[in-house]
């Protein structure tokens, strides 16, 4: 399987910044990235959560609609870039970049509701953007063409977390479920009536069932940080050990073109 998953690790042609950017000028309507569908379901998902930003701070349930139905739509691009064969580096980094922004985005509004807690919130945000733009970067460089195609023998836990959609969907959702919950235990006031739990709101319930899912994404934000960091030092450590390669070599070579007259 690591050896499967290996072959697809390749690093892709690289082009100068100017050609990139006149390619994308010059192309076609037939062949516009831009409008790939799954892309133009990822602009929808950056409308709905604007929308739900607008609506969060008075009107709850448009908010939780728009976020709700944002986030759904998640797990429908990467469906439809595969069955169109219209994956991209452009669609990819647009579903990051908006996951990452629209959760900030709420976890911005909790750290004003629970001021108390404003610094778990904040950390929490500092964690899913450098976990998730170092884990990009570190893919990057060694050559990966998805920063989904993690190998078991880098991490066994980013391989599981990665490698099935289903589990990949569960766990971002679960953790959004979370989040939502708390912003509409702000919002609600009336008990449950569930038996037992009379004098629990529905948003408290969902929150308390909810936080196992949460708690272990950040576990997995944390492995996604520290694996990241030490990937990126491997390639600084083989970096420098090559250039140390090179410059004795160089001195080598030079010295035997200009051997010292006094030896």
């Amino acid at each position: 399987m690591a050896k499967s998953t290996s072959s697809r690790r390749r690093r892709s042609s690289l082009v100068d910044a100017k050609q990139a950017v006149d390619l994308a000028t010059a192309q076609s309507y037939s062949e516009n990235v831009f409008l790939f569908v799954p892309n133009l379901i990822g602009y929808t998902r950056v409308i709905m959560a604007g929308l739900s930003l607008y609506y969060m701070s008075y009107h709850p349930k448009y908010c939780t609609l728009l976020y709700g139905i944002s986030c759904l739509l998640d797990a429908v691009d990467g469906q439809a870039a595969r069955a169109l064969g219209q994956t991209s580096k452009f669609g990819a980094v647009l579903d990051m970049v908006t996951d990452r922004c629209t959760t900030s985005c709420l976890l911005c509004y909790l750290s004003a509701a629970y001021p108390p807690y404003a610094i778990l919130f904040q950390s929490l945000i500092a964690l899913d953007f450098s976990s998730h733009y170092m884990h990009m970067y570190s893919s990057l460089v060694t050559g990966s063409t998805s920063h989904k195609l993690v190998t078991s023998d880098v991490s066994r836990i980013l391989w599981l977390y990665y490698n099935d959609s289903r589990t990949l969907f569960f766990f971002c959702f679960g953790n959004e479920l979370f989040f939502v919950s708390l912003y509409l235990i702000k919002w609600t006031s009336a008990p449950s009536g569930i038996p037992l739990l009379e004098r629990w709101t529905f948003p408290e319930i969902l929150a308390v069932l909810c936080f196992p899912v949460f708690f272990v994404k950040n576990v997995i934000n944390v492995v996604q940080l520290w694996k990241a960091s030490k990937i990126l030092v491997g390639v600084d450590l083989a970096e420098r050990a090559a250039a140390r390669a090179a410059a004795s070599k160089k001195a080598e070579s030079s010295e035997e073109k200009h051997p010292n007259p006094a030896s």
